[in-house]
């Protein structure tokens, strides 16, 4: 939630024997700062604490607490509060994020978890896949049972799944038959060289085979623009993800955002056959083949470049609860071709803004666990207000940190945000 401005003018009326002044001197701003927080104790929520059970500390500076409310699901239960000043918005709003390229069953029955035991009729939802965006209408549940809505939105995300994400799959195998193609080529090429998983021209496609007796470097350069579509279609944008974190920060309310990502691989030739093969190999046509290899290891190892910090910052200062689910599966097997994981460039910024927000990020090979760990850590928190010491208005991060009084306490909430 943004931060709860609380302004009060002063007027002073000055008066004279002839005439009479009204000067405006000046308003005084008074900042408080929420902050949604989970507190554990071996592994469970706990429930009975008090204000006097809390502290918080801005910037490593110890800060007196206002006001503590315990929330259950989008209900206050009990609070404390010293001004008696405080409206807590705990209306719910859920993103249903499915960043996936293979529909899995277990997915349908998180959609059928969700709408039958977590969504209530005064919640929003938005479901968001790789083709379009999906808003729950506020007479959803006046018009249509809970299974209902669960069936069409489980039949409305596996439809986009298995049309939305035809082209990336379509490119991973157009880019798996190159690095076979290459794989093979590389490995003929290297007369000492015995190996039982090199391909050769019989059983190719026609065109493939037709690639391969090009030569070396046209299915190397082939093979490169493949890998760079892959990766275009793949890529995380950072400006859409901040632009989505400002829209957040604007929303009332207490916001979640459960981000279904699964595991990617990408075809790659074989380090083996690469390392064998760098020895032997010869310029062809002018090109130089070892460059051009080395050219696709460096793009292997080439870093996205997202700025981590600046992500988790910005979904901080949302005061959005992102909870990172992400689903594990084994590499595909085809001989010739060593599968590389490609998730660390995505997966890094989404386990940070999720640690970041006090949100719930685990991995798992079956996405309805996932889903109902992450529901069962975030249906119960407190809502805690303070006001900053000093407040500055400077723009710069605020760090955040909740502590428990005694031994033994786990807790779990936003890192900070923007003191704009």
């Amino acid at each position: 939630m943004k931060p709860l401005r609380l302004a009060s003018a002063m007027l002073l009326l000055f008066c004279g024997a002839v005439l009479a002044q009204q000067i405006l001197q000046e308003i005084s701003q008074v900042i408080n700062i929420e902050v949604p927080v989970r507190v554990f104790k071996s592994g469970r929520f706990v429930d009975d604490l008090t204000i006097k059970d809390f502290e918080v500390l801005e910037d490593g500076v110890p800060q007196k607490v206002e006001a503590v409310y315990l929330v259950r699901q989008d209900t206050v239960t009990r609070g404390e509060d010293r001004q008696r000043k405080f409206r807590p918005q705990t209306a719910r709003t859920f993103f249903l994020f499915f960043e996936v390229s293979e529909w899995d069953a277990r997915l349908g029955e998180s959609v059928d978890y969700f709408c039958n035991n977590v969504l209530l009729p005064r919640d929003r939802l938005i479901a968001v896949t790789s083709v379009k965006t999906y808003r729950l209408k506020e007479e959803g549940f006046a018009r249509k049972s809970r299974e209902e809505i669960a069936a069409e939105l489980r039949s409305l995300i596996r439809k986009d799944t298995l049309i939305g994400d035809a082209e990336y799959r379509t490119a991973l195998k157009e880019l798996a038959d190159m690095a076979q193609i290459l794989s093979s080529a590389l490995a003929a090429d290297d007369p000492g060289r015995q190996d039982t998983n090199a391909l050769s021209t019989q059983g190719m496609r026609g065109i493939q085979a037709g690639l391969l007796e090009q030569g070396i470097d046209v299915v190397a350069t082939h093979y490169m623009s493949y890998l760079q579509r892959v990766e275009t279609l793949r890529e995380v944008n950072e400006l859409r993800m901040m632009d989505f974190a400002s829209y957040l920060k604007e929303q009332e309310g207490q916001k979640y955002v459960f981000l279904f990502y699964q595991r990617e691989y990408i075809p790659m030739i074989d380090p083996k056959i690469l390392t064998a093969a760098s020895s032997s190999l010869q310029d062809v046509g002018g090109v130089d083949l070892n460059m051009l290899l080395a050219d696709v290891t460096n793009w292997y190892n080439q870093d996205m470049g997202t700025d981590v910090e600046r992500v988790k910052r910005a979904f901080a200062d949302a005061s959005t609860a992102v909870h990172f689910l992400f689903i594990t599966k084994p590499a595909p097997n085809i001989p010739g071709v060593y599968f590389q994981e490609r998730s660390s460039d995505t997966f890094t910024p989404f386990a940070e803004m999720a640690k970041a927000s006090g949100g719930f990020m685990a991995s798992s090979a079956n996405p309805d666990f996932l889903f109902k760990k992450a529901v069962e850590a975030s249906e119960n928190y407190y809502l805690l207000y303070y006001a900053p010491k000093d407040y500055a208005g400077d723009g710069r991060f605020k760090t955040i940190k909740v502590r428990i009084k005694g031994e033994g306490y786990k807790t779990v909430h936003r890192l900070g945000y923007f003191s704009n």
